[in-house]
């Protein structure tokens, strides 16, 4: 659950383990999150090298190896900030309208469209492409003229991919919408030859 823990509320109980790393929503890199139901533990029928054995860290009480302090230190903040904020039902609500409004935009505008279908959309990673790679090209570079950095889609399906983990505030979402509005309009800005005033 790397990219969505701590984005909303999870009943826990459903799951015999939880996995995550820190580097999304939790902290930065070098912690990783682990729930684990005592009752999966021990269950194991191969040989695995020892820091993959929760048994052996739960004994240790998480001190089996030398912990990463700062990076610890750095999720105990975050957690303190997400409680401040009203804990996890209201990064839920946060989460839920950052994503409408960037997936709101790429449904609306003439230009780009959604990679996912629409009840399987990720509220974290929010993936889409240009209609054409010509415009996806001039896309990325209208963007980054912009300050729009980071959009770049994974190199292996290409586009657009905005990540909106809990500390991407709404407005660095509108910002990105009011830009695909702006490059919509820069392109449908035609010449009387009928060719793009770029």
């Amino acid at each position: 659950m790397s990219s969505n823990i701590f984005s909303k509320p999870i009943d826990v109980s459903k799951y015999s383990l939880i996995y995550a790393g820190a580097q999304k929503n939790l902290g930065p890199a070098g912690v990783t999150l682990v729930i684990v139901k005592p009752d999966i533990l021990g269950k194991i029928e191969r040989k695995i090298p020892s820091m993959l054995d929760y048994k052996i860290h739960i004994k240790n009480n998480s001190l089996y190896n030398t912990p990463p302090a700062f990076a610890i230190y750095a999720s105990l903040m975050t957690l303190q900030w997400l409680k401040n904020l009203g804990g996890l039902k209201e990064m839920d609500k946060r989460n839920e309208a950052k994503a409408k409004l960037l997936y709101d935009e790429i449904d609306r505008n003439s230009l780009f469209k959604g990679t996912v279908e629409k009840d399987s959309r990720s509220r974290m990673n929010v993936c889409f492409l240009a209609n054409t790679p010509e415009l996806e090209e001039k896309f990325a570079k209208f963007a980054a003229e912009r300050q729009m950095v980071g959009i770049k889609g994974h190199r292996s399906v290409g586009g657009f991919r905005a990540s909106l983990y809990n500390a991407m505030p709404i407005e660095s979402v509108q910002a990105l919408v009011d830009t695909m509005k702006e490059f919509e309009n820069k392109i449908h800005n035609t010449n009387s030859n009928g060719k793009i005033s770029w």
